[in-house]
């Protein structure tokens, strides 16, 4: 009797082993239909007799094994090398019960039990492997105490070798095709491990680049606090000075200055935020129009007010907890923008359905082939200075965070388009509606 009860490769994390249970679910079942058909053909066309008894309660026991296969999956439980050793040894004891009972070692089947020795090798550790080789000997040596032989009738009495040879053949084709569909799977989720545990190390390292960074900025904001407030002052007394009152030209070049420190000093102000330096300060309660418009103000302020389209398309206010981090990155992106295309540069934020969908455009020489493909990667820049590249690595790592994402493309009238998507649900206030 053939044994088609073969398990799946060991996982590696929970989601796998879900993945390798609900496999050996559907291998059993295989199994059973495998092992009816094989009885009905045997005993019916060709005539043998076999004892039927014991070869359909092996089956009602793997049947068994299925429904507790599938409650322990329903459960979300992973599987361990001790219950992958013990199903390849029920394996075993199962292939050897209905090879007692269907001629022993005269049954051209028994050659089964080196594939599930092979199997064991694979996904077992060393020890369990070689218990299953030890198990699988047993089996073998208790064949020979008294099995139940198999009575041909007179079509195949007369050659019983021919037909020993013949299902030696289909043994062997069983055996070949479940070793190369077994080993291409245990392939293809190594490849698939290997390639998430390259993408967590991946993102391990440009977290702690992002943690570095955030320190170096930190330390940069403290150290840049002090000449940033001596400047405010000297500029103050200039502008309060008897002698530099009538003189308004160099009073309008004080007033730019007093406000480019002032952005400077509310730059720092938000770094120190963003690191989680605040002193004393709650999460700031907003909305989205709000923060749309505190943004388009800081990026028009920074550069010629007119150069810049702003387009709400988004609908309903809604009410969110402001997020300085994501509102630096999108403010970085409008900043390269306006670098590259100072004349024109567009912001437009609509929803779809549950998403904040954002769009800035420019009228700039767009993204070369191999920004496109390494977007969102450290030090990638389109212009081609030491630590460009940042803005957009920094983007994509902070809506990663909120569960959204960005791509990059070039416009078919010239220029770049930055796409940014993020839940609603990532920003909005609990128990929040529209505003």
């Amino acid at each position: 009797m053939t044994d088609l009860s073969i398990l799946p490769p060991a996982p590696s994390t929970a989601p796998a082993g879900r993945r390798n249970m609900a496999l050996l679910i559907q291998l059993r079942w295989l199994a059973v239909g495998g092992q009816l058909a094989t009885i009905g053909i045997v005993s019916g066309p060709m005539g043998i007799s076999l004892e039927r008894a014991p070869l359909l309660g092996a089956i009602l026991v793997l049947i068994a094994i299925n429904l507790a296969s599938a409650a322990l999956l329903r459960r979300g439980r992973a599987v361990t090398n001790a219950e992958l050793t013990a199903a390849l040894l029920f394996d075993v004891a199962a292939l050897g019960w209905q090879l007692h009972h269907s001629g022993g070692l005269a049954n051209p089947f028994a050659s089964l039990f080196l594939l599930q020795v092979v199997i064991g090798a694979i996904l077992l550790t060393p020890r369990s492997s070689w218990a299953i080789v030890v198990a699988a000997l047993i089996a073998l040596a208790a064949l020979r105490i008294d099995p139940t032989p198999l009575v041909l009738p007179p079509a195949y009495a007369a050659d019983p070798m021919g037909l020993y040879l013949k299902g030696s053949f289909v043994c062997f084709l069983l055996i070949a095709v479940l070793l190369v569909a077994f080993v291409t799977r245990i392939s293809r989720n190594l490849r698939d491990s290997d390639a998430a545990l390259a993408a967590s190390r991946q993102r391990a390292a440009e977290e702690d680049h992002i943690v570095r960074m955030g320190l170096l900025a930190s330390g940069a904001a403290h150290e840049l606090g002090t000449p940033l407030s001596t400047l405010s002052v000297l500029i103050g007394d200039w502008k309060a000075a008897a002698r530099l009152e009538d003189d308004r030209e160099l009073q309008e070049d004080l007033a730019d200055m007093d406000a480019a420190v002032q952005r400077c000093k509310a730059i720092v102000s938000g770094i120190l935020m963003s690191a989680g330096e605040a002193r004393g300060e709650a999460p700031q309660l907003t909305t989205m129009r709000a923060a749309f418009g505190e943004i388009v103000a800081h990026a028009r302020a920074a550069r010629r007010p007119d150069t810049l389209e702003f387009h709400d398309r988004f609908g309903a206010d809604v009410a969110i907890v402001s997020d300085p981090a994501l509102r630096q990155v999108i403010g970085n992106v409008l900043d390269n923008a306006a670098e590259v295309s100072p004349g024109w540069t567009s912001f437009t934020a609509s929803r779809d359905g549950e998403m904040l969908v954002i769009e800035i455009a420019d009228r700039g020489p767009g993204f070369s082939d191999e920004m496109i493909d390494g977007f969102g990667q450290p030090y990638r820049s389109t212009k081609g200075r030491p630590g460009g590249g940042l803005g957009l690595f920094l983007l994509v790592n902070v809506l990663r965070k909120l569960g959204g994402g960005a791509t990059v493309a070039n416009r078919d009238e010239g220029g770049a388009l930055v796409r940014i998507w993020l839940p609603i649900a990532a920003l909005a206030r609990l128990g929040g509606g529209t505003a």
